[in-house]
């Protein structure tokens, strides 16, 4: 029997063919063209980036990974562990989960530390939280006699119990750098973008302080200095520097967290401080932070800090954030 013939296309078919692709192809042409105008608009030049280090030294990272690690930072700090034990602990989460909070891992193996709820760690709900994960992790490595000294891959595994336990090693030189920054050791040493604020809501003092005391404690709760209830043009507002939104009439909240010395390990717990406000002003809707003579603002494109001058009716000596009208 020969072979059996099959009807070719008619031409209707094919031009629906045609006018699909063509509609298709059309589609994705103007969603590219709204992408382009937009960032353009906005002077975004991108996704919003986080940077710590500069040149062959950098690390570059995610907001999100940012705050990640901005929390295991506060956390260790506020334990009273020394920076060298907040270098393990962020090499650590890289290794394990790249600094995010991921709900899935080897077996059972959850979080930030990808840690089990079958081995003792807590429950699952416990170690989604990015808190109590750091906690726990900074006990385990307390007990480890000498973890300082250790080498870092050593001190991590007899925490960790890794099947892997010399994958640690490479990530030691941006845990150095994220640490140094992220303590408050190094100054105006962390760098982010954020999303344009066209897209945001406005922003929450009330979440900020209940984030400051969950990651540092209590005493780390700040003081609203304008846009809690007072106009924006009381003198608090005027001095706060907050300004006052065209759109509402009134002034975008500023906390103040006091600051005992601008020097020393004073000026290193402000700068602990800004930095951790900085990591988190994507999530958190915050416009601006000021510490120690210098500013960054969600505004600039580059996301970097630059000198500013102390509001007349401010004390130097405080972490002042500024929320997103």
């Amino acid at each position: 029997m020969g072979p059996v013939s099959t009807p070719s296309s008619s031409p209707r078919t094919r031009r629906t063919g045609r006018l699909a692709r063509y509609t298709a192809a059309f589609v994705v042409l103007c969603g590219l063209a709204g992408y382009v105008a937009v960032h353009h608009v906005t002077g975004s030049k991108g996704a919003p980036t986080c940077t710590v280090g500069s040149g062959e030294n950098t690390y570059e990272f995610t907001p999100d990974q940012a705050a990640n690690a901005a929390t295991i930072s506060a956390v260790g700090t506020t334990r009273r562990m020394p920076e060298r034990a907040v270098q393990i602990a962020l090499a650590t989460a890289i290794q394990e989960s790249g600094l995010r909070n991921i709900e899935h891992g080897d077996r059972d193996s959850l979080g930030l530390f990808q840690q089990r709820p079958s081995m003792g760690w807590g429950t699952p709900e416990q170690i989604m939280d990015p808190v109590y994960s750091s906690g726990k992790f900074y006990e385990g490595l307390a007990k480890v006699p000498g973890y300082s000294r250790l080498p870092l891959t050593v001190a991590a595994q007899k925490v960790q119990k890794s099947g892997f336990p010399q994958a640690y090693a490479k990530h030691e030189p941006d845990a150095a750098l994220l640490a140094a920054a992220l303590t408050g050791r190094s100054a105006a040493a962390l760098n982010c973008t954020t999303s344009p604020a066209e897209t945001k809501l406005p922003g929450d003092p009330a979440q900020v302080r209940a984030e400051l005391v969950r990651a540092f404690g209590k005493k780390a709760a700040p003081k609203a200095t304008a846009g809690d209830g007072t106009g924006a043009g009381s003198s608090a507002g005027r001095n706060a520097g907050g300004g006052a939104d065209a759109k509402s009439g009134t002034a975008p909240a500023v906390l103040s967290i006091p600051v005992l010395a601008t020097s020393g390990t004073g000026a290193q717990r402000g700068w602990e401080l800004a930095h951790w406000a900085v990591a988190r002003a994507d999530d958190l809707r915050i416009a601006e932070v000021s510490y120690g003579g210098m500013v960054w603002r969600a505004t600039d494109t580059k996301g970097t800090w630059n000198r500013a001058r102390t509001p007349e009716g401010t004390a130097a000596d405080a972490v002042r954030i500024r929320m997103q009208p």
